[in-house]
C-alpha cells in the first residue's frame, strides 16, 4: 500500500509522515530530503541555475541513503545540513530540474516497490505514485507555515525573522506551483487536511484514521519493516 502525502513547504509533511509510518509499521520515504541533498551537493560544487545539465549529471552520480532518521550523502550524514535556510532557498536547483526530477522519481518508485510505504513531497500523488491507494494533501495557511518554519530555524540557532521566512516561503510556493514537471497540485482524489490549530499528534491521529479507513487496502507489515533499513540506498 502506498500512502502519498503532498503539500506546500512548511506544512509539516516530513515529521508527520515519519510518525505516521512508525504507527502503521510502513517504510518512510522523505522525497524532500532527496531534493535537498542534490541541492546541497550542487551548492558545494558551486553550481547555479544556469548549469542544469551539470546538476543533472551530479544527481546521477550521488549516493543518497535514507535510513529513517538520517540522510546520508556519499556516506556523510547531512541530515542537519540539508535543513538550513541556505539549502531551502536553493532547493529549486534540483526541484526545477526536469532531468533531476525524472531520476529521483525513478529512485522513489524503486524504493516503494513491494513494500507498504508512506511517502511525502510535492508530486507523490500526481506524478510518482498516481495509483496510490491513499492520497492526502496536507496544508496550512501561509502565516502558520511560516511561523512553524521560523520557530524551527530559531531552535537550530539560525538567525531569521518571520517576515523573511514568510517572503521566502511565498516565493517557493510560486515556484512549486509553476514548475513544468512535478508542480504542486492537489490530486483530484486526494483528501485535504488543513492543520491550522492542530498539534502534530492530532494531525497524525487524523491521517492514521484516513489510512485505516481504506479498509481492505490496508495491511500492516509489522515491526520488521518499520522505517528505512540501512540497505535502502539510492545512487
Amino acid at each position: 500500500m502506498i500512502v502519498a502525502i503532498d503539500g506546500p513547504a512548511g506544512a509539516g509533511k516530513s515529521s508527520i509522515s515519519r510518525q505516521l509510518a512508525e504507527r502503521l509499521g510502513f517504510a518512510f520515504l522523505d522525497t524532500g530530503a532527496m531534493y535537498r541533498t542534490v541541492a546541497l551537493a550542487a551548492l558545494r560544487r558551486g553550481l547555479d541555475e544556469s548549469q542544469t545539465q551539470a546538476v543533472a549529471d551530479l544527481a546521477g552520480q550521488l549516493q543518497i541513503e535514507l535510513d529513517g532518521t538520517r540522510t546520508l550523502l556519499d556516506g556523510e550524514d547531512v541530515s542537519a545540513a540539508i535543513r538550513t535556510s541556505e539549502v531551502s532557498t536553493a532547493v529549486y536547483l534540483a526541484a526545477d530540474n526536469v532531468a533531476v526530477r525524472a531520476r529521483l522519481v525513478e529512485l522513489q518508485r524503486q524504493f516503494a516497490a513491494g513494500r507498504n510505504t508512506v511517502t511525502e513531497g510535492r508530486d507523490q500523488a500526481t506524478v510518482a505514485f498516481p495509483r496510490a491507494e491513499c492520497k492526502i494533501f496536507l496544508t496550512a495557511s501561509p502565516l502558520e507555515r511560516a511561523r512553524r518554519r521560523y520557530e524551527e530555524l530559531v531552535a537550530r540557532g539560525e538567525r531569521a525573522t518571520l517576515k523573511d521566512v514568510l517572503a521566502q516561503q511565498l516565493e517557493r510556493d510560486e515556484r512549486d506551483a509553476a514548475r513544468p514537471v512535478g508542480a504542486l497540485i492537489k490530486a483530484a482524489d486526494a483528501i485535504e487536511v488543513v492543520t491550522d490549530g492542530m498539534t502534530q499528534s492530532q494531525v497524525v491521529d487524523r491521517l492514521e484514521a484516513i489510512v485505516r479507513g481504506k479498509g481492505s487496502g490496508f495491511r500492516e507489515q509489522g515491526t520488521g519493516n518499520r522505517g528505512q533499513g540501512k540497505g535502502n540506498r539510492s545512487q
